[in-house]
């Protein structure tokens, strides 16, 4: 689908976001390290190191997210070492890459960066932790899409929040009747040029119980977590659905896995892809496999593959999951 921006949506936006992260003590013109889907890359650039590209009117530097692996590991390290950014913003899976890779090597981050604005993916609570283990700073998550949803943010307490003045929120069960989880369906307030009208985002959302509180004093809505994609599964034989979130926790406790995927093309079989280190062993495997099985079920074939890259999605984003069953 394609979608129109009026100047007036554009800004409107812009603002809602600025105000979300001054709130967090960003001002326009600080330091950002800056993480999205943008082609900025060419393969002379990688044979020079030069994995980024500079916005110097706005104090932004642009890292490329299609190229993070072990080779290229020190070009991104120093290059945000000698940047030193007060902010970070991107695809959580990106920079998590860099930091699981930093944390095989035994670093951490020299400078101290204040926030990490996760966008466009879900954050996952092993993202959450790494990024503060090793970048020492707070990860504070929002949501909104290319097309113009509406926007949620977290506020300075960890809470998300739905922020009203951006659009309708409706939560819909599978009957299409109103729910605490389900779909999410928006209406919002700054699509003017492409109108979006009860729109299914084609993301699930839990809201958090209707009499709960926040102490950081606001009074929108309070939602208990963001879902993904209804496709951010896996189907098994004996214990049904098995989210995206659930099989994260698999790595808990695994040394040596620097990031993972489920590709689900058959009801009662899924291949698994690990990008590992060294101490990633025969025992380390085992873990990981006993921890899959306990959610999947003993009657779900698991085929693991080591391998050196799991390719990430042309939009630069990665995909823990990767479920082909039909819908």
């Amino acid at each position: 689908m394609r979608v129109l921006f009026t100047p007036e949506d554009t800004q409107e936006r812009h603002a809602c976001l600025d105000h979300f992260r001054s709130t967090h003590g960003y001002q326009l013109g600080k330091k950002v390290a800056w993480f999205s889907g943008k082609q900025i890359v060419r393969p002379s650039d990688l044979e020079s190191g030069r994995v980024f590209r500079d916005d110097h009117f706005n104090n932004i530097r642009f890292f490329s997210t299609f190229h993070i692996n072990r080779r290229t590991f020190d070009h991104y390290w120093n290059a945000l070492e000698a940047f030193a950014p007060e902010f970070l913003v991107g695809f959580p899976s990106s920079v998590c890459d860099i930091c699981a890779l930093a944390k095989e090597r035994g670093l951490r981050a020299s400078w101290v960066p204040r926030v990490f604005f996760p966008t466009a993916e879900t954050v996952l609570p092993g993202h959450r932790a790494l990024a503060e283990e090793i970048l020492g700073c707070a990860v504070r998550d929002q949501y909104a899409s290319s097309e113009g949803a509406p926007f949620i943010f977290e506020c300075a307490a960890g809470r998300l929040h739905l922020q009203l003045l951006s659009g309708v929120f409706e939560v819909l069960d599978e009957d299409g009747q109103p729910a605490q989880e389900g779909e999410l369906v928006v209406t919002s307030f700054t699509t003017r040029g492409t109108p979006l009208v009860r729109y299914r985002i084609g993301d699930r959302i839990r809201m958090a119980a209707q009499d709960a509180v926040c102490t950081c004093g606001s009074q929108q809505p309070l939602v208990q977590s963001l879902e993904g994609r209804p496709t951010d599964f896996v189907l098994s034989p004996e214990n049904g659905r098995v989210n995206l979130g659930n099989l994260s926790n698999c790595t808990k406790g695994v040394a040596g896995i620097l990031r993972f995927q489920v590709i689900q093309q058959e009801p009662a079989e899924v291949d698994v892809l690990v990008e590992h280190g060294a101490a990633f062993d025969s025992a380390e495997e085992a873990h990981f496999l006993d921890a899959l099985r306990l959610r999947l079920g003993n009657g779900m074939a698991i085929r693991l593959q080591r391998v050196e890259e799991i390719p990430k999605e042309p939009s630069g984003k990665f995909r823990i999951v990767k479920n082909h069953l039909p819908q």
